[in-house]
């Protein structure tokens, strides 16, 4: 038995609208203007969601640092582990984004055993097997002590049957908005918790992959980078707590509804103030580059630094399609120029902004979103 879907409320609806013409608006944005720090802040996103969804179970990786990592960078300072987590979360997160637009894509229990190969297979063990389901218990552990279970998973025996019905029921449209769907998908997979490790990231990501095939393109589509934040985790686990320290799918989760609605609505003004800021950081870029008369492809690094705080020259001349050679030489150019300034030696550089590096650009880039609370009008 699953958790039934609960009616909205008069708010809820409100809420669910007022998210849809947010995302709305993007995809027309999107569509209408293409630009190269679109691009930019696709691939910042897709950092985001990874750093923030694996910071939720511990492996600690900034966002820029795994921008770094996703790049190809070797020289990043993280532990071998969290360096493994990334790269795995990454992998799998960008198969997930490639299934948003598959006409002939359907859910299956080897589909899910598959991703979560994809995000666990480097931790492969007897006791632990990555794309199987669980052989034993589970627990989650309470926070505060260890040695508490806040959280009892259903018995192995019962895993196989609990999701061949969840297979069954995210084949099926039974006409529920997609964003109500894909936190009920996630609900769902957390709490028969069917694997030994990795249960919350995959149960992240399949929302995420339902929210991209039904709604807006998969890199701005994702909650997990709110999710992360400190305040946001504390919460999800507080709720996720008060469904009880057994599975009892025979309760009203309206709760949890109301807080992915949240969510979505937060996520998506996040979204929208950073698309809004790196087209002004962009804007504002290209004239003092022309003002300079470097050439305009130097943007992007400094943009880079505007909204990451660095630039490394492998994501430069990825970014460009340049040569090492091309790529070294605009760098040192603008070392010269006083607009960057460079951090460390050999492969591990990287480039912060200069003394010449225009303040007001900066400023616009460090300028915080304020977040409107949907329920708290």
């Amino acid at each position: 038995m699953l958790f039934p879907t609960p009616a909205l409320s008069a708010v809820d609806t409100d809420v669910l609208a007022d998210v849809d013409r947010m995302r709305n608006e993007l995809r027309h944005e999107l569509q209408a203007k293409p630009g190269k720090w679109a691009g930019r802040l696709r691939k910042f996103l897709t950092a985001d969601a990874v750093a923030a969804s694996n910071s939720i179970e511990g492996f600690k990786v900034s966002t820029i640092d795994v921008e770094d990592l996703i790049a190809g960078e070797r020289d990043v300072e993280v532990s071998d582990e969290n360096r493994a987590e990334t790269l795995a979360y990454e992998r799998m997160m960008t198969y997930i984004q490639t299934l948003h637009d598959v006409d002939d894509f359907a859910y299956s229990k080897g589909f899910l055993n598959a991703l979560h190969w994809m995000l666990q297979g480097h931790r492969h063990a007897e006791r632990r097997p990555a794309g199987q389901w669980r052989r034993g218990p589970v627990y989650v552990t309470d926070a505060r002590d260890a040695s508490i279970a806040a959280y009892t998973a259903p018995e192995a025996s019962s895993v196989p049957v609990l999701m061949e019905e969840l297979v069954d029921w995210l084949n099926t449209d039974d006409g529920t908005h997609p964003l109500v769907r894909a936190a009920m998908a996630h609900l769902h997979l957390v709490s028969i918790h069917p694997w030994s490790d990795g249960n919350g990231r995959m149960s992240r990501s399949l929302q995420t992959l339902m929210i991209a095939r039904g709604v807006l393109a998969p890199e701005f589509s994702s909650i997990e980078a709110w999710l992360g934040r400190p305040g946001n985790t504390w919460e999800y686990y507080q709720v996720l707590g008060r469904r009880g320290s057994t599975y009892r799918p025979d309760q009203d989760v309206s709760e949890w509804i109301r807080f992915n609605l949240t969510a979505y609505h937060q996520q998506a003004q996040t979204v929208h103030a950073r698309w809004v800021r790196s087209a002004a950081v962009w804007a504002m870029l290209e004239k003092y580059v022309a003002g300079i008369h470097l050439d305009e492809r130097v943007v992007s690094a400094l943009h880079d630094v505007a909204v990451s705080g660095r630039v490394r020259r492998t994501r430069y001349e990825q970014a460009e399609g340049l040569s090492l050679q091309q790529a070294q030489r605009d760098l040192r150019d603008l070392v010269t120029a006083g607009v960057l300034r460079p951090v460390g030696r050999t492969r591990a550089r990287f480039y912060v902004a200069g003394p010449g590096y225009p303040a007001e650009v900066l400023e616009v880039a460090g300028t915080p979103a304020i977040l409107d609370n949907p329920y708290g009008r």
